[in-house]
């Protein structure tokens, strides 16, 4: 028996009436809607199927990741064109994570390393000189005898200062002082008065006042107030003459050292304690640093451990080819090698 298509009233033989005007329109929306539908079911169903997105395989430091097999973001291991897959040749880092200056201007002689510091930077005069004005005293707490600090005295500074006997010493992260005026002891105890540098910002970081409101003055205009405090206890330690602040960011004030041949025998890195802040420090640091002089730094061993300091540490002694040596909470980089780079 031939099926016909029903008539428009058999159609609306079960429509209301209000409805029963509308319902041509009705039917050819539905029509075309199945049609479209159709029609694109069938259009993708024959596309060909995309290949997964792969991780970009780099040969250039496979070495740094070892035996960490690369995947891609469907979890299937990535090959490269001659076939190996991510297990055989190993995720890199980007090629900028290693772009830094490894060269820098010729030595200037450690005798005049602050002599040269302070024509640059402070027009040939000492900022300590006639230091504190009236208006500034006013503002800031008495010195304190041992400001504020984290593992500021431990044994790893008397142990570097005896084994290096550095003539310049360089510190990222000074905050108050603490560190510095401990180093500044040190070396006088072993009758050695090498320049100490202290590279810090002093702006603090957000809401540090909260935590430390006894050891640091009220901020004033936006102010924190950290540098006078900081100059104001070295001035009661006596240790004007070789502590000497310089007052910037640690990328910037490393860029100039480098660029002006200044130099430092042992370098002390505890500013940033982010992963990319240490990555920056310690390799923008290590091109200042004297062929046979140390790295060292704090906060090996903290909570963020292999998402902070420790992981910039540990892969850039990968790097390099050095070995890191834990002491307390701090840790030691073995001796930058003769012959690395121009000094």
């Amino acid at each position: 028996m031939k099926l016909r298509a029903p008539t428009a009233a058999a159609l609306s033989s079960g429509v209301p009436a209000k409805l029963r005007p509308h319902l041509p329109r009705i039917t050819a929306f539905l029509i075309v809607f199945s049609v479209g539908y159709s029609l694109g079911i069938v259009s993708s169903s024959t596309r060909p199927t995309p290949k997964p997105s792969q991780t970009v395989i780099r040969p250039h430091a496979a070495h740094l990741t070892a035996g960490l097999g690369a995947t891609t973001t469907t979890g299937v291991a990535a090959s490269s064109s001659n076939g190996t897959t991510g297990a055989d040749y190993p995720r890199s880092p980007p090629h900028d994570l290693f772009r830094f200056r490894d060269e820098c201007a010729e030595a200037v002689p450690a005798d005049a390393v602050v002599r040269t510091l302070l024509d640059k930077l402070f027009d040939g005069k000492s900022p300590y000189a006639s230091f504190p004005p009236e208006h500034t005293a006013a503002l800031l707490h008495p010195a304190a005898a041992r400001p504020r600090g984290w593992g500021s005295t431990g044994a790893v500074f008397a142990e570097l200062i005896e084994e290096v006997r550095p003539d310049t010493i360089l510190e990222l992260g000074a905050f108050l002082g603490a560190s510095a005026l401990h180093m500044a002891a040190v070396a006088r105890n072993l009758s050695l008065s090498p320049a100490i540098l202290c590279v810090d910002d002093f702006r603090g970081w957000p809401a540090f006042r909260g935590r430390f409101r006894r050891d640091v003055p009220a901020q004033r205009h936006g102010d924190a107030l950290l540098l006078p405090q900081f100059m104001a206890n070295v001035v009661a330690a006596g240790g004007a003459e070789r502590v000497l602040p310089l007052p910037f960011s640690t990328a910037s004030a490393l860029a100039a050292l480098c660029q002006w041949g200044v130099y430092a025998d042992l370098i002390e890195v505890d500013a940033g304690h982010d992963f990319h802040s240490a990555w920056a420090d310690i390799n923008l640091a290590w091109a200042v640093l004297r062929p046979g002089g140390v790295m060292f730094g704090h906060d090996y061993f903290t909570g963020a451990d292999d998402r902070g300091v420790r992981r910039a540490v540990t892969l850039f002694a990968k790097v390099k080819g050095l070995t890191v040596r834990p002491h307390g909470q701090h840790w030691i980089l073995s001796p930058k090698p003769h012959g690395d780079a121009r000094r």
